[in-house]
């Protein structure tokens, strides 16, 4: 698509010049049939004229006078004053000069008799009835020979006011008349019904971005758009100038089509009607070309799609509630696992969960060859606690364990409620040393701070016996790695409880106290 030029002539510009034409055309044709106007030459050898004979008259009385110094004196005045005359010669009967003021041209001496032009006047000088002589006046030339002279005609100066001015009159008149215009009114009927039949609304728009033509669709768009749109801007159409709330719309694409011929699709632009409800539309633009490519204007389609717009926004807010229902499905499933997998006293993992994930670290460390401890821990004397203080303060003796043995580990290791009073803990990656070292921690932080947990009531002090065991110790399977952590605990009990003991093979027949780590 060709590019429109910034300099092509307009057709109200093109009809105009040719107003023009024609009215200097007919000012010329008068001129040369009727010599309505007149000339500047004619005019000019009348006054020339007329001077040289009052000057012939005042020269004649002087002379009869016999009073020459004041004719020479009258001849250098008249020169001064009169800058059109270039010099005045006064001359006997028998052609010798009396007096002769001012520069001749050389053409001029070697023809003192030539007959009068339009430059050189030559009038007689009478004494009674008898010439005695003449003045010869030789004047400025009457042709301009400077572009400044041409232009001061008189002639040309009608012309070009007549050519400048008519034109610019009639272009006003003109570019006024066409926005009265109705181009829409020439449209067969046919044209505008099957332009109205068109679901999207559609304008035609001229290069100046005026309304040629509006279908119903558009019209229904706002009901502002329901009067006289031809002739009319599309930027003075305000409802469609400001859009949401108010605010000045961005530029149509119409404006990007006139400019640099560009076709634009799917602008999307928001409207507001009386109503306060919004409008939303999808707006594109194409040129319209004559034979040679040259854009004569712009079609403008606005697709309303405010109806798939909504049921969008209907849709995302369905969607976005089925994903806060999935989000809350996803919590209560978790609450659900967490709850199937935890102890409800405790908040540790149970019995059945911890078997599971024992298995894998179980199994992951032995194809690893990683280290990997198991210990096993019971609350000493635990049954006094229920007798003497009520199975309400023994629950809180389990919980407030719990809550040390968790504060001991790391988040890798698994701690869980075993049954009862018992819990087991898996520390994976874990030596022998740091597991005992871990087990003695939390044996003395419970033997130290436990009871003072206890809410409802003052306690004896709490401790709890513990169990430990390596994976390198030979356990083959989860369930004869917690037997031997069991062992190592029954060895604490049995050693006298409050205390941390080792499993060892040579210790499962040996006397506990070999095995042991003393509480001191």
């Amino acid at each position: 698509m060709s590019r429109a030029s910034p300099f092509r002539v307009g057709p109200i510009a093109r009809i105009s010049l040719g107003l023009v034409a024609m009215i200097v055309s007919l000012v010329l044709l008068a001129d040369m049939l009727l010599g309505v106007v007149p000339g500047r030459a004619e005019r000019q050898r009348e006054v020339r004229q007329r001077v040289t004979e009052n000057l012939a008259t005042q020269i004649t009385a002087l002379l009869e006078a016999g009073d020459t110094a004041t004719l020479g004196k009258t001849l250098r005045q008249v020169l001064e004053r009169d800058t059109d005359i270039r010099a005045i010669t006064v001359r006997r009967s028998d052609g010798s000069a009396l007096l002769q003021h001012g520069q001749l041209a050389e053409s001029d001496l070697a023809q003192p008799q030539a007959a009068s032009t339009a430059n050189r006047l030559r009038v007689p000088i009478l004494a009674g009835r008898r010439t005695w002589g003449e003045i010869d006046v030789r004047f400025a030339p009457t042709e301009p020979n400077t572009l400044t002279g041409w232009l001061a005609q008189p002639f040309l100066q009608l012309l070009l006011v007549l050519g400048a001015g008519g034109f610019l009159m009639c272009y006003a008149y003109l570019r006024r008349a066409m926005q009265y215009l109705n181009p829409s009114a020439s449209v067969p009927d046919r044209v505008r019904t099957a332009f109205d039949s068109i679901a999207e609304g559609l304008l035609i728009l001229d290069l100046k971005g005026r309304v040629v033509l509006a279908n119903k669709a558009f019209r229904r768009l706002n009901p502002a758009a329901a009067g006289e749109l031809s002739g009319r801007p599309i930027d003075s159409l305000e409802w469609l100038a400001h859009g949401e709330n108010g605010a000045a719309a961005p530029a149509g694409p119409w404006r990007t089509t006139l400019e640099s011929g560009a076709t634009v699709s799917a602008q999307p632009l928001e409207l507001s009607l009386p109503d306060g409800a919004q409008t939303r539309l999808l707006v594109g633009s194409a040129a319209i070309t004559d034979n040679q490519g040259r854009t004569r204007g712009c079609l403008v389609t606005f697709d309303n799609v405010t109806a798939v717009h909504r049921a969008n926004e209907e849709l995302r807010s369905t969607l976005s509630q089925l994903e806060r229902s999935r989000q809350l499905i996803e919590e209560q499933n978790g609450e659900l696992r967490r709850l199937a997998s935890r102890d409800a006293l405790t908040g540790c993992f149970n019995r059945r969960a911890f078997f599971e994930m024992a298995e894998d670290l179980f199994v992951q460390s032995r194809r690893t060859q990683a280290p990997m401890c198991c210990l096993m821990i019971d609350i000493d004397h635990f049954k006094q606690f229920n007798d003497r203080y009520g199975h309400a303060v023994g629950d809180q003796v389990i919980q407030v364990v719990a809550r040390a043995l968790g504060a001991g580990l790391r988040q890798v290791d698994v701690l869980a409620r075993y049954g009862g009073e018992e819990f087991c803990i898996v520390l994976p990656g874990a030596a022998v040393a740091d597991a005992l070292a871990v087990a003695e921690r939390i044996r003395v932080d419970i033997e130290a701070t436990a009871h003072r947990a206890i809410r409802s009531t003052e306690v004896v002090p709490i401790t709890a016996s513990f169990g430990v065991v390596a994976l390198n110790a030979g356990s083959r399977s989860i369930e004869t790695l917690i037997d031997q952590a069991d062992q190592a605990l029954y060895a604490s009990k049995k050693a006298g409880r409050n205390r941390v003991t080792l499993w060892q093979r040579a210790a499962a027949s040996a006397p506990p106290a070999t095995a042991e780590t003393n509480a001191g």
